[in-house]
């Protein structure tokens, strides 16, 4: 039975999935935003800083509070304007795809994407404290809540890009010209449609594309904060990776940008000194969900360096030990192997949703801060969890009772494992003697 389901999921669904995570939208989509996660990352750190988890009565603590506007200008600089970063990103990688100039698709993605804003014009004599006047841009949209128009506006503007150039509507110079300068002229025809177009729709049409985005993006986005779809989105994840398919690239490309606007909502609040609204960020997975790397493999990789009795299973887990603390796991899914291997994908299935829904259950009751640092994803789960909380010690006894919990449910079939791989290794030796 399991044979004939295997088959089937490899004959029916492994090659249209694996089409689909090499869909060139898609593709540019997860490139794009992945590109930004190192400014994430970092600008995440300016939020310890500034609320350190510390005794308030401590002087370096007041000192930091005091200074906290400052210190989270950085932060304001690059996680509040995150989509424009993406969709640079987003319109290079793309352009790229279709072996067009990456450099001229970001510039004319991020274009477009400007386009969709309406300057707000201060009057000298409205001008507030700090002397603000003119022409201001308004920063609501350029975070994650702006995140789902920015992917709209960036293939709309690369879409553009590559029908000027096969239909060679363009402006084509000499052998001669510089490379650059060519692909500047080149670039002229599908900026003055986009530019055109796109103030044509926003500012005389009067069309607010994030409103309307908003309308209906909405119900996405507080559907994904549900322990329901945290734990569609780990059976997808793990179910993928059971038979080879990289689950995380496929779920992760389409749930990203909604993640996105969870992790923001929450460093919002930490930064207006508001309650966080949302549990089921990006790092909630990573910290309470991922440790080890996908299943909670980190519990597989103890149990194979300390209790498994078999050569092969104890020299693979002492080798992928390391590897797993710092969340990388390969060597445990092509190793043991997990894929495709009827033994060990129950618990690789059933570890991270057990985490997961315990997790969830116990954030919802306030017994463990939520996530708002995007704390580096290769950090010690413990440490790791320390950081996307804010500094919360209670993080840190959820992750390793998390940590144990998932040992356990390994551990039966991980003997069911280590006895075959024994059977193999007793009848290899009895062949060669």
């Amino acid at each position: 039975m399991l044979d004939k389901f295997t088959a089937f999921v490899e004959q029916h669904l492994a090659g249209p999935m694996e089409k689909l995570a090499n869909q060139r939208h898609l593709r540019a989509l997860r490139d794009g935003i992945i590109a930004t996660l190192p400014l994430i990352i970092v600008s995440s750190f300016f939020m310890i800083i500034a609320f350190p988890p510390l005794p308030q009565s401590w002087g370096i603590t007041q000192f930091l509070s005091s200074h906290a506007a400052t210190i989270l200008l950085p932060y304001r600089m690059t996680m509040y304007v995150m989509s424009l970063y993406a969709t640079f990103g987003i319109g290079h990688s793309l352009a790229k795809s279709y072996k067009l100039d990456g450099l001229s698709g970001g510039i004319l993605a991020t274009t477009a994407f400007l386009l969709t804003f309406t300057p707000v014009n201060i009057p000298a004599e409205a001008q507030d404290a700090a002397g603000v006047t003119g022409f201001v841009l308004p920063m609501a949209n350029l975070g994650g809540g702006g995140m789902f128009v920015a992917i709209i506006t960036s293939i709309i503007a690369v879409e553009i890009y590559r029908f000027t150039d096969k239909s060679k509507f363009k402006i084509t110079m000499p052998d001669q010209v510089p490379p650059a300068v060519a692909r500047s002229f080149e670039a002229l025809t599908p900026t003055l449609i986009i530019i055109l177009g796109m103030g044509t729709i926003t500012y005389f049409l009067g069309f607010d594309w994030h409103t309307l985005v908003s309308t209906i993006v909405s119900p996405l986005v507080k559907a994904a904060d549900s322990l329901p779809s945290v734990i569609f989105i780990v059976f997808l994840t793990t179910f993928f990776w059971s038979f080879g398919i990289h689950g995380a690239s496929i779920v992760g490309s389409l749930a990203r940008p909604l993640w996105l606007q969870l992790l923001e909502g929450n460093t919002t609040a930490v930064a207006n000194g508001t309650a966080l609204p949302h549990i089921a960020a990006e790092p909630f997975y990573q910290w309470f969900i991922w440790i080890g790397g996908a299943g909670s493999t980190i519990g597989l990789a103890i149990l194979l360096a300390f209790r498994t009795k078999s050569k092969y299973g104890s020299t693979l887990g002492k080798t992928a030990l390391i590897p797993a603390i710092f969340n990388i796991n390969e060597p445990l899914i092509f190793g043991t192997p997990i894929v495709l291997n009827p033994i060990l994908i129950p618990p690789f299935i059933i570890a991270p949703i057990v985490n997961g829904i315990i997790a969830w259950t116990v954030t919802s009751l306030g017994l463990v801060n939520e996530v708002s640092v995007n704390a580096p994803w290769t950090l010690p789960g413990p440490i790791g969890a320390f950081l996307a909380t804010g500094g919360d010690w209670r993080a840190i006894v959820l992750n390793v009772i998390l940590i144990v919990l998932s040992i356990i449910i390994y551990y039966p079939f991980v003997a069911i494992y280590d006895k075959n791989e024994l059977d193999k290794e007793k009848e290899m030796a009895a062949t060669q003697a």
